[in-house]
């Protein structure tokens, strides 16, 4: 079977400004943005901006979605945030009363609410309405190797926002073909915005996301995602994983999760080539101690029992989406059910008689 040529895969022009090719440098401003939905966004946001992290980059994660998945997928509760991205965009805020770190180092994060969904109305009269994010991320440049934010899928006030603040766009793309009639629409829109907000605005590449080994579908989509964008599309294929999916539960990336996940190690070289894309420092880990001579350990005095208490109630990872939290049981639960019959007298064989 041969994967028909989508509508929306047109081939890249060779002197298309979108897909100019130019000089990155850190300080970048990346946006991870499909109008389709689930294809990957939020995880590869999460994943990259983690990964880059645990190479020794200062990197800045903001979550432009009102679903908030991206805020619960490094641990924060996005019920317990007092600031957001909605009051960067609101102008309530400034970014360092909203960026706050997370468990992994060097990994801070602007958290969303669902107070966001109510921007798309509230800016719509608003003064350099498609300008907010990138004025209150201004300050960001000279502190973070990369800026990675977070859009909804849409292509709303929010996305454009985001295109606006800004350098370069990122879309993953799903190894399925109903992910390739979305991309012409998403390029224009990006093509809009260079031509008339942001001159700036390139294409930085395209992650082949989801690809599943087993079907000759996702081959065919992304032997064509490649021939139509050549060297813009990311050499490594994320793959489905199971991890992948499950570690937002855990409220952290699957990158610390599980680093020998299949999904964790493909983020990791994902992080390596935008390490070398951005010309981002490259940071070995510091040399093991020298060795010395070889003392064996005194044996250890035989251990007294001690009475362990009982184990505690096991909660969904640390900062996962139960936030370390245990429902206590409603009372009266054990009298509960059956419910008592609805007249009188019941099991006294003083039962009113019915039909029969």
């Amino acid at each position: 079977m041969q994967a028909a040529t989508a509508p929306g895969a047109a081939a890249r022009p060779a002197d298309a400004p979108l897909f100019a090719p130019r000089r990155r440098a850190p300080g970048t401003t990346v946006c991870i943005a499909n109008q389709k939905g689930g294809v990957g966004k939020t995880t590869s946001a999460v994943n990259v901006a983690a990964a880059l992290a645990l190479r020794g980059h200062d990197v800045l994660l903001v979550d432009l979605d009102p679903q908030a998945n991206a805020t619960t997928g490094v641990g924060i509760d996005h019920r317990a945030v007092a600031s957001s991205s909605y009051d960067l965009l609101s102008g309530d805020a400034a970014l360092d009363d909203v960026a706050r770190p997370t468990a992994v180092p060097r990994l801070s994060a602007v958290p969303a609410t669902v107070d966001l969904a109510g921007a798309e109305v509230e800016l719509v009269g608003a003064h350099r309405r498609a300008h907010r994010l990138a004025d209150a991320l201004a300050p960001a440049r000279g502190r973070f190797g990369l800026v990675v934010v977070d859009c909804p899928p849409s292509l709303g006030l929010l996305t454009l926002n985001a295109l606006v603040a800004a350098d370069d766009v990122v879309v993953p793309v799903q190894c399925e073909y109903y992910a390739l009639e979305g991309l012409r629409q998403l390029l224009d829109t990006a093509e809009r915005v260079r031509r008339s907000l942001n001159p700036a605005l390139r294409v930085e590449g395209f992650l082949l996301t989801m690809f599943d080994a087993r079907t000759k579908l996702a081959g065919q989509v992304a032997a064509e995602v490649r021939a139509h964008f050549g060297d813009l599309v990311y050499e490594t294929v994320v793959p489905r994983s199971v991890r992948l999916s499950e570690a937002p539960s855990f409220g952290e990336p699957v990158v610390t999760l599980d680093p020998s996940a299949r999904g964790a190690v493909s983020y990791r070289v994902v992080a390596t080539e935008m390490e070398r894309r951005y010309g981002l420092g490259v940071h070995p880990p510091p040399p093991p101690p020298a060795a010395g001579p070889v003392v064996p350990p005194a044996p250890d005095p035989a251990p007294e029992p001690v009475a362990r208490p009982a184990p505690a109630v096991a909660t969904p990872g640390p900062g996962g989406r139960g936030y370390g939290t245990v429902a206590p049981e409603p009372p009266g639960l054990d009298t509960a059910w059956p419910p008592p019959p609805p007249w009188p007298g019941a099991g006294s064989g003083d039962e009113p008689a019915g039909p029969r």
